[in-house]
């Protein structure tokens, strides 16, 4: 029996900052499985003044109260805007989800005690007139979890029955400015975590020696003209965060310039090519370590980095014998995989059901997530779904209204 049908349109901005990703899906209950039908999505990308005030906003770069409040108004307004854009494209919604663009993310010592992410929600219920469901990390953190990654909780719906097909765990990695992981056997835990830089340190070396040119190693040939520093390499394979044991999260206030600098002090110069491959098998280094840890016989690709040939020939390297799929081989959209993720947490949260993996994320419990900002008429929840789901399924494309 079919029930708790909506129409949710999800929006986000990852750490590499290239735009807003935007994604409307129409989600529903049969019985313990949630049907995701993907109806479209799109790539918004922020205005150039826009995206250079985030990243100078973000660690180590020294803020202010103001730059923050001018940001959550600039950032909130184009989210809103993206919002508009998808309602225009795909129809209208019954609710959307925003998982902002997070600029920090508080961890000491392992424990991640707050994190930020602006675009106020308000902006984008004005402009839409629909309700928005947003702040979507904090109440996990507030349970004793990461946060992060939040992807956990629809691959462990989504991959849950390939595990069990197949016999043999199954890992999905989203490649944006960070990497991360999550693990699906059939039993039912489930492991994520951020397993260090994506795009990051890559994105930054590109400007660097491009002086600006280019904000990433379009098409991986830099990296691909280059040969692995091994000195370098180990010196950044040292860091403790890759040792840590998980549950863990990390993101762009340990991952950045200074870091590199850092990392690059007394190595023997090298060239650009020499450094965006070596950084390129930081990438697939880390994250083969982890696949390895638990076994993975499949890998299941999605984010901006499946985009690039270096990266994905430099995982096929480092994992032999592993399957190496892409999200779009299973169904789902890989460029709209993390707008989609934010569609589900939407539909959770706007059902009642909580959005979170305690065994993922390290919480204490499973937690209903997200603050709700009214559009245009008072809020109109549905009653709450009650139970939990255990599985997603993922309409196919004919299945597309």
């Amino acid at each position: 029996m079919k029930t708790h049908g909506f129409r949710v349109l999800g929006l986000l901005s990852g750490t590499s900052v290239d735009g807003i990703d935007v994604a409307v899906a129409e989600l529903h209950a049969e019985d313990d499985t949630v049907v995701l039908t993907p109806l479209g999505e799109l790539d918004v990308p922020f205005a150039a003044e826009t995206r250079e005030a985030v990243l100078k906003a973000l660690p180590p770069n020294p803020s202010s109260a103001e730059a923050l409040t001018v940001l959550d108004t600039r950032v909130g307004q184009a989210f809103a805007e993206a919002a508009a854009q998808g309602i225009a494209e795909h129809g209208p919604v019954d609710v959307i989800a925003s998982l902002g663009q997070t600029v920090y993310h508080w961890v000491e010592n392992g424990v991640a005690l707050g994190t930020l992410q602006l675009g106020q929600p308000a902006w984008i219920a004005e402009r839409t007139g629909t309700p928005v469901v947003a702040d979507l990390r904090i109440r996990d953190i507030t349970a004793g979890g990461q946060g992060a990654p939040l992807a956990s909780t629809l691959d462990a719906l989504w991959l849950r029955g390939l595990a069990e097909e197949t016999g043999k765990p199954v890992a999905a990695l989203n490649l944006g400015g960070i990497a991360n992981i999550t693990v699906v056997g059939e039993s039912d835990a489930v492991f994520a975590y951020d397993t260090g830089p994506a795009n990051a340190l890559l994105d930054l070396a590109a400007a660097r020696v491009t002086g600006g040119e280019q904000h990433a190693d379009v098409d991986g040939k830099l990296a691909l003209a280059g040969t692995v520093r091994r000195d370098l390499l180990d010196r950044l394979l040292a860091d403790l965060y890759f040792a840590a044991a998980p549950p863990k999260s990390t993101g762009k206030e340990h991952f950045h310039g200074d870091y590199l600098d850092a990392a690059l002090a007394g190595v023997a110069p090298l060239t650009p090519e020499d450094l965006l491959a070596t950084l390129t098998e930081l990438t697939a280094a880390t994250v083969a370590a982890e696949c390895r840890r638990h076994h993975a016989a499949t890998l299941v690709v999605s984010g901006g980095g499946m985009r690039n040939p270096a990266v994905m020939a430099a995982l096929a390297d480092n994992l032999p014998g592993v399957a190496l799929r892409t999200s779009d081989d299973l169904g789902l959209p890989g460029a709209g995989k993390e707008a989609y993720l934010t569609a589900l947490l939407g539909w959770l949260s706007w059902c009642g059901v909580p959005a979170t993996l305690p065994s993922a994320t390290g919480a204490r419990g499973p937690r209903l997530l997200g603050a709700l900002t009214p559009g245009a008429a008072p809020l109109n929840l549905p009653a709450p779904m009650g139970g939990i789901v255990t599985r997603l399924r993922v309409a196919e494309v004919g299945a597309r209204r």
